[in-house]
Parts: structure tokens; C-alpha cells; sequence
């Protein structure tokens, strides 16, 4: 499999309770992509509610994981090109994705490109990013200090309060969040959106983003549109219970929670 992309899903782990052999031929695929700095580690909890039949990829980005020495991207577009070849070089299978913060924007470029290729997914879900028609403005993260982005990320809930003061041991996960942090900023929205149904999530709590404006999600899409939303701040979506409610959404055949509907595209683009 290419670098760029690893399974934590069929085929990564034994089947579940016999400790020995290979999960069930995998049905769906399940494409992720975590938020800034984020490890494929970071949707461990799809990993353990997925399943058996469903696997799970997700992105790893340089300077993390097995990455951790490569040179830092500090742009989306050459991102993207290199997770849609990793990705088009999978064995095909249907497909959803799931872009959590800084991997929603991957995510909905991923798709946008996938789409050009001729190889869709089912559905694109986007969680904890405002969309693309509310471009960040300065003053921009990645241009704040150690100390300064530390600070920030441990009040979202993104770094343990015990290693704000440890800078030489989250020095290479800084620079990784950093360089997120660049793409996403400097990222404008494109002249065409999706034409899959696209799933806009979000906690209410979530002191990084406003949730009143994941609606507007829908001017990305000339597909259908739904919400959902959750409690639990900036990272819900990796905790095992909202990780399934979502799986469930994004999975043919499964069943999940009533929320609100899914509409027609309200405005073409």
C-alpha cells in the first residue's frame, strides 16, 4: 500500500475473537483523514466499531508515524495529489469519506478529484471545519509562536495540559501541526464543489468552530445534504460511541439514529 495511506481496518488486525487469520473480504472501505498533525492512530475508535466486513484507511501525512524524517507539505493541492494516487492504487471497493478539522478540507479536495477520476465516493462526510466560503483569516495559527499554538491546542483539547512545558518532546509533533495548519489557511475555496451527498458534523461545543455555519456545507455539493451534531468539543468525533453513530451513517446497510433530513442542494453553484 502506498505510504500515504494505512489500513487500520480489514486485514490490519485478527478476526475478532479467535486472536488468528484475517477479517471477513472487506464490502466498504471507510477512506479518513485526521485533523492537523493528526496520526493515523487518531481514528482508532472507527477501528474498534467498524464492522468486521468494513476497513478502514487513513492518511498519514510526512512528518508523522512511519513519516516521521520525510519533508513537511505545507500546501493542499500537492496533498491531494498524492493521497488520490495512493488512493486509485487500492483495490477498488465502494466507498465513504471522513474528514475531521484540517481533513475536511483534504477530504473534500480528495473527493473533488476522485470525481475527475471517475471514482467517486458513496458519501463525504466533513467534521469540525467550517466550509470552504468562510476562508481563514490573520491572525493565522501556523504563524504562532511554541508557546503560543501550545497554549491554543491545549485548550481545545488537542494536546495533555502535562506536556505544554515539555517543548523537546512535542517538538516534531509542532512542526507537523504547523505545516496542517499553513495548508489550511492558505487554502481558497475551488470554482466547482461535489456532486456526492455531503455530511456535515459538528459538537456544539466545539470551541474552534461555528456550528451555525456547517449548513452552509450544502453550497458545496449539487448532491444531497444532511447534519448531524454532537456534544463532547473540537475532537467528538473520535470517541467510540460518536465514531459509530457516524460509521452507521456512512455504511450501506446500517442503521443509525433519525436527525435531520437530508435535503436537496439548495443553491447550484
Amino acid at each position: 500500500m502506498s505510504g500515504w495511506w494505512m489500513t487500520v481496518g480489514n486485514g490490519a488486525r485478527p478476526a475478532a475473537g479467535t486472536g488468528r487469520g484475517p477479517r471477513p473480504r472487506a464490502r466498504f472501505r471507510v477512506v479518513a483523514l485526521p485533523h492537523a498533525g493528526g496520526w493515523p492512530s487518531a481514528f482508532r475508535s472507527w477501528w474498534q466499531v467498524l464492522p468486521e466486513d468494513v476497513e478502514c484507511v487513513v492518511a498519514q501525512l510526512p512528518g508523522r508515524g512511519t513519516r516521521i524524517n520525510e519533508p513537511l507539505v505545507t500546501r493542499v493541492e500537492p496533498l491531494v495529489d498524492a493521497l488520490v494516487r495512493g488512493l486509485a492504487e487500492l483495490e477498488p471497493l465502494p466507498y465513504a469519506v471522513v474528514g475531521h478539522s484540517f481533513g475536511s478540507v483534504l477530504g473534500y479536495e480528495l473527493t473533488r478529484a476522485m470525481e475527475r477520476k471517475g471514482l467517486p465516493p458513496t458519501r463525504l462526510a466533513v467534521s469540525a471545519r467550517q466550509p470552504p466560503c468562510f476562508p481563514s483569516e490573520p491572525p493565522f495559527a501556523h504563524r504562532r509562536t511554541d508557546t503560543e499554538l501550545l497554549e491554543h491546542l491545549t485548550d481545545i483539547g488537542g494536546m495533555s495540559p502535562g506536556l505544554a512545558d515539555r517543548t523537546d518532546l512535542v517538538q516534531s509533533s509542532l512542526r507537523a501541526i504547523r505545516a496542517d495548519l499553513e495548508a489550511m489557511e492558505t487554502y481558497r475555496r475551488p470554482l466547482s464543489g461535489v456532486r456526492v451527498p455531503i455530511l456535515a458534523l459538528g459538537a456544539l461545543d466545539d470551541p474552534v468552530v461555528i456550528d451555525e455555519r456547517m449548513h452552509l456545507w450544502s453550497l458545496e455539493t449539487s448532491g444531497g445534504f444532511s447534519r448531524q451534531t454532537f456534544t463532547g468539543g473540537h475532537f467528538y468525533l473520535y470517541t467510540p460511541a460518536n465514531a459509530a453513530a457516524v460509521a452507521a451513517r456512512l455504511i450501506p446497510g446500517s442503521e443509525h439514529p433519525r436527525s435531520e433530513p437530508s435535503l436537496p442542494h439548495p443553491l447550484a453553484r
